[in-house]
């Protein structure tokens, strides 16, 4: 798959989970693309807490999760990732270790998506219920979870269809500049897309 074609194709699903087993070659390749995100001053702040078979993610579930959530429960694999403030850069008062943090995400989310995986990324838990569970460090943030799993029917492409047909996006003028704020137009002798 393209690498724009993943984007475009990437959309959460926690509504369609299999609890089919991921082979551990495939989740090493998802992580270590999370792995290799760019990061200020490459303090790489981000950690990952793979929790994986059916009573683990059960568990997690019942410890630390709730609501239209809890429905990663069928997922074989969660992922809880981290990130250690301690490892953060920060220039002129602008922390860095979340965004840092969240282009390992990226990394992971478009990864798992060229493998035909599902996930959603979730910030719907109780997060010292969570570290307390996984036995994370009292310093170190849990930023987001996110299940890890096949689609429940069909391929990924099938899943996502009916997802990616309600999804939304602001328009392209709404969001990029050029120049200077508000110029939605690049200036004539620039290159137009």
């Amino acid at each position: 798959m393209e690498t724009l074609e993943t984007i475009r194709k990437r959309c959460s699903l926690k509504s369609s989970i299999s609890p089919q087993e991921i082979g551990a070659e495939v989740i090493h390749a998802v992580l270590d693309a999370a792995r290799y995100a760019a990061s200020s001053r490459n303090h790489q702040p981000w950690r990952f807490v793979v929790v994986q078979g059916q009573s683990a993610v059960q568990a997690l579930v019942d410890a630390a999760v709730s609501g239209t959530n809890a429905v990663i429960r069928e997922a074989p694999v969660v992922i809880a990732v981290c990130a250690r403030p301690q490892d953060d850069s920060i220039s002129n008062g602008r922390e860095y270790y979340l965004f840092d943090t969240g282009m390992a995400v990226a990394n992971l989310l478009l990864a798992a998506t060229d493998f035909g995986l599902v996930t959603h990324p979730m910030a719907g838990f109780d997060e010292e219920a969570l570290k307390r569970h996984l036995n994370i460090p009292e310093d170190v943030r849990v930023i987001m979870i996110t299940p890890l799993a096949y689609p429940a029917a069909g391929s990924y492409d099938e899943a996502a269809r009916e997802r990616l047909n309600q999804r939304t996006r602001k328009a392209f003028e709404e969001v990029v500049f050029f120049n200077r704020w508000g110029e939605t137009q690049p200036a004539s002798e620039a290159i137009q897309a």
